[in-house]
C-alpha cells in the first residue's frame, strides 16, 4: 500500500508542478488540462480537485487553476500525518524495547541462586 500512495503523491505532485510552470495560479490565469497535458482521470486529479487544490475557474468553462494557499495546507496536514505517524512507531518500539529489558532483567534475577539458602553439600 505504501508505494500506491507514493504513486499518488508523485502524480499530484506532478500535476502541481504543471500548474506551476504555466502560471496557472488564479482564476485570470486559467488553463485547460489538455494545455497543460494533464491527465484529468487519474486519482491525483480526483484528490487534487475533491480537495479544491486545483479549481475551476468558472462553472463549465473547462478552465482550472491551482490554489497554491489550500495546497500548502494539504501539504503541512500530510506533513503532521507523517510526524504523528512516526512519533506513535517510535513510542511503539519504545514500549516493546523497554519490556523487552524488564523482562530480560527479571530473567536474570530469577535464575541467580538464592544466597540465603545453604549450597547443597555445604555444611
Amino acid at each position: 500500500m505504501g508505494a500506491a500512495a507514493a504513486a499518488v503523491v508523485i502524480a499530484e505532485r506532478r500535476i502541481v508542478e504543471a500548474f506551476e510552470l504555466a502560471g496557472a495560479t488564479s482564476a485570470a490565469s486559467a488553463r485547460t488540462p489538455g494545455e497543460l497535458a494533464v491527465d484529468t482521470y487519474g486519482v491525483g486529479w480526483r484528490r487534487l480537485t475533491n480537495r479544491a487544490v486545483v479549481r475551476e475557474a468558472a462553472p463549465g468553462s473547462g478552465r482550472y487553476y491551482l490554489d497554491r494557499e489550500v495546497w500548502q495546507a494539504v501539504r503541512r496536514t500530510r506533513m503532521r500525518l507523517i510526524i504523528a505517524l512516526v512519533v506513535v512507531l517510535l513510542g511503539v518500539w519504545l514500549y516493546i524495547a523497554t519490556m523487552g529489558v524488564l523482562r530480560s532483567s527479571a530473567r536474570m534475577r530469577n535464575a541467580r541462586p538464592d544466597s540465603t539458602v545453604p549450597a547443597a553439600g555445604r555444611a
